[in-house]
This record gives C-alpha cells, sequence and structure tokens, in this order.
C-alpha cells in the first residue's frame, strides 16, 4: 500500500495573458534536481489544450491540462477532482500550477490552503509574472484582475526584459512599490530563467486576506461549464476541429488537424505574421519542414522546433468584438495546407 500524500510543495505562477509563464516554467523544468518528480498542472482560457503540446515529453514531469475556461470560475467544479486524480496517480515531490492568464487566483489560493488539501499541499511563494511593456497600456494597469495577480503574490518576476529598455524596468519596480505597497521579492528573469533556488527555497506563501473573486469571474462561476471532452471529437484527415469561447472580456477561436494535414512552412508563416499584431497566437504545427511550435505576444512571434507529434493545434485569443472573421481565417489556413 502506497504511503499517504503529506505535504507536497505547490507552487502558483500568475500571470497576464503573453507574459511567460509556460517559457519561465519549461526552464525550471530544465533544472529540476535529479531525485525529484514534478507535476505541472495548466489552465488555458482557450478551448484546443495548447500549452501541454509546448513541453517535452518526460518520464520525470507529468503534464495534466485543463482547457476551456478559469480555475476559479468557469472550472471550479472540476479543479479539486483533477488535482486529486494528478496527485494520486503520480504522486509527485513538486506540483506546479499554471493559471490561465486571465485568471484570477483568490479562489485557487483559497482551494489549495483549505480543508480540502490540508496536510498534502502546501502553498509556497505564489509567483506573477509582468511584461513591463504591460503597464504602458492605461486599461492593463486598471483592470482588477492584472492587480490582484500581483497583488497576492509573494514575489515578481519582470519578464521580457530583453526587448525593453532599463527605464521600463525601473518605471516597472517604481509602479510596483507605489501601486501595490507590500513585501514582495521582484527578479528581473531574462529568457524565463527564474533560479531554481526561487523554487526550491520558497517559504510558505504570506497569508494578507486574499481579496474576492471580481464580479465578472463570480458571474462566470455561476454560468454553464465548458465542454471537457476534447478527445471526443478527434480531427480527421482534412477535417479540422473549430473550437470557440468567450468569457471574461475576450474570446478564444482554435483549431486541431489530424497530423497527416501537413502545412507548406513558409505559406503559414506569412499567414501567420499577417495576422493583427494585437492576437495572443499560441499553436503546435506540422510543416513540410519540421514539427514547430508557435508563441505569440505582444505582436512578437517566436517559432521553435517541437517535439509534439500526435496533431497540430492553433488557438488565437482577442480582446472581446476583435477577433477576425472565423471563416476567412479557416480558408486561409486550408490555402496553407499541401
Amino acid at each position: 500500500m502506497s504511503s499517504p500524500l503529506s505535504h507536497i510543495p505547490v507552487h502558483l505562477i500568475t500571470g497576464f495573458l503573453g507574459s511567460g509563464k509556460s517559457t519561465l516554467i519549461r526552464e525550471l523544468i530544465a533544472h529540476k534536481p535529479a531525485g525529484e518528480r514534478w507535476a505541472i498542472f495548466i489552465n488555458e482560457f482557450g478551448r484546443v489544450g495548447i500549452d501541454q503540446a509546448l513541453f517535452a515529453e518526460r518520464d520525470d514531469v507529468a503534464i495534466q491540462a485543463l482547457p476551456g475556461g478559469c480555475l476559479c470560475c468557469q472550472l471550479s467544479t472540476v479543479l479539486q477532482t483533477r488535482l486529486v486524480q494528478l496527485l494520486r496517480r503520480h504522486r509527485p515531490d513538486r506540483l506546479i500550477i499554471e493559471p490561465s492568464g486571465l485568471g484570477h487566483p483568490a479562489g485557487l489560493i483559497s482551494l489549495l490552503s483549505g480543508e480540502a488539501f490540508r496536510g498534502v499541499l502546501e502553498l509556497r511563494e505564489v509567483v506573477a509574472l509582468l511584461d513591463p511593456r504591460r503597464l504602458d497600456d492605461p486599461r492593463a494597469r486598471g483592470h482588477e484582475t492584472f492587480r490582484d495577480q500581483l497583488r497576492l503574490a509573494d514575489g515578481v518576476a519582470l519578464t521580457m526584459i530583453d526587448r525593453v529598455e532599463a527605464a521600463q524596468v525601473d518605471a516597472a519596480r517604481d509602479w510596483l512599490a507605489k501601486a501595490l505597497p507590500g513585501e514582495r521579492w521582484v527578479a528581473d528573469v531574462l529568457h524565463g530563467r527564474l533560479p531554481i533556488e526561487r523554487l526550491l527555497e520558497a517559504g510558505q506563501h504570506r497569508a494578507s486576506g486574499d481579496p474576492a473573486s471580481p464580479m465578472a469571474h463570480r458571474a462566470q462561476a455561476e454560468a454553464p461549464g465548458p465542454r471537457l471532452d476534447l478527445d471526443a471529437r478527434a480531427p480527421r484527415a482534412g477535417v479540422p476541429v473549430r473550437e470557440s469561447g468567450a468569457a471574461l472580456g475576450h474570446e478564444s477561436l482554435g483549431w486541431r488537424w489530424h497530423s497527416d494535414d501537413v502545412f507548406d512552412a513558409a505559406a503559414i508563416s506569412a499567414w501567420l505574421n499577417a495576422l493583427p499584431a494585437g492576437l495572443r497566437v499560441k499553436g503546435v504545427l506540422h510543416t513540410d519542414t519540421g514539427w514547430y511550435a508557435v508563441n505569440r505576444a505582444n505582436g512578437e512571434s517566436g517559432l521553435r522546433p517541437s517535439e509534439w507529434r500526435r496533431d497540430s493545434r492553433l488557438e488565437l485569443i482577442a480582446e472581446a468584438g476583435k477577433m477576425p472573421d472565423a471563416e476567412a481565417l479557416e480558408a486561409g489556413l486550408a490555402r496553407c495546407t499541401q
């Protein structure tokens, strides 16, 4: 009989859309102590399930994805069950949770610190990621969820610092100190490389009277939950499956293609580059030159080789009312296939 699960360190990595959460977690995995087994629990706003495809498969790291909404509201009823299943099946030494970029962390912090997981999980320092350029947008500075992600954090990792001026980094530090006073560490993180010691030596999350979730999240908690049976609609060769959703002032639109469907690399690159700069774009695509992961935030694209071979996936996220026409997008994608 297996021994009871006890005091598993759990780390919450939050941050708004495009702040670099998956990149940072991949870097942490790359420096994981050899003797530890990790579990990564990923929540995505979109319904296609991209982030799990962006992680390389390893025997000592279990990846569990929960796409289709926000952990604190739309998916709150299934979160506890999925976490229990993950812990019992993989018995990790450490758990990392990546909520959706639109997710408010209050409900998740309450669950992880509450009676349901008492003695099983031990919530360590909550880390929020911040791209300093986000503060150039007054809407971001006034966004309740954006501010609460930072307010609830024990530490803030300033990301994308290779793409901003030093003055913007200094301005971000000043804004955090003035707008969100409190005891939290702030660290510059280049290419997602947060020192592994920040994780391994992290203390417990400070109890600070966590604020309640905003009204928009509470309203979503009362709405019907999204469909989670993605495998029930597996794509067939030449027939992609489209998924869409809308909540919290944003829309998602995504596709999955059969692994036999192949994109022309030059054509799909041109199509991606022509998308409006404000779209958040993630995916993994089978092209005539190999499999590639797509990750674009703030109008900047990044392509890298991918080990994923199960199927092709692409997801777009936009503010409500700013998503391009779905039929036109799908027609353009069809022209990129061989």
